[in-house]
């Protein structure tokens, strides 16, 4: 592996985060907490267990468990959040204890074994699953804020009948290694 691993890992994380914020501020605040059926996760619970995840897995990841004692996860699935902002500064608020954890590693540090309830991982390990369990979370996200919108939703990937114009735009640039994010 070499030291594209973790330039390219946290453009990704860049990017599930992008997606999750363009979602938010297409939101209201009784949009972001609307359940569609009785017990399932609005966006707003959604958010607070990513973000409680993120506090646990990552604070301290190289030398403590990354499943804390000071965390309660069956509360992050009761929303608490009294408006908008309060719930946009605790997203942030977990993205910047990621951030703050995985810009500092190097690339030796890939192979340290760190634990997430007891369970040893690399680093490169537990970094991937978390990029795969915040991504899977953000999707339902995303989908759930799209279905809210309906037609009012601003797209953000490719819109519908505009696969060739992009198309066309990507081709029309030089051959070149850059990160699908770039353009963002």
């Amino acid at each position: 592996m070499d030291h594209s691993f973790l330039t390219s890992v946290i453009k990704q994380f860049e990017y599930y985060k992008l997606l999750g914020d363009k979602t938010i501020n297409q939101l209201s605040i009784d949009e972001l907490k609307q359940e569609f059926v009785e017990d399932s996760n609005s966006i707003s619970i959604i958010v607070k267990h990513i973000v409680g995840n993120m506090l646990s897995r990552w604070t301290n990841f190289l030398t403590e468990d990354g499943e804390k004692e000071w965390r309660h996860r069956d509360s992050e699935f009761q929303d608490t959040f009294k408006n908008k902002e309060e719930l946009i500064h605790y997203w942030a608020k977990g993205w910047n204890c990621l951030f703050d954890a995985i810009k500092p590693l190097t690339h030796e540090d890939l192979e340290r074994i760190i634990y997430i309830r007891n369970q040893g991982h690399t680093v490169t390990e537990a970094i991937n699953r978390q990029l795969t369990h915040y991504s899977y979370h953000i999707g339902q996200l995303v989908f759930l804020g799209k279905l809210l919108k309906g037609n009012d939703w601003i797209s953000l990937s490719i819109p519908k009948g505009n696969s060739n114009t992009y198309n066309q735009e990507k081709f029309s640039k030089e051959k070149g290694r850059r990160h699908f994010t770039d353009d963002l």
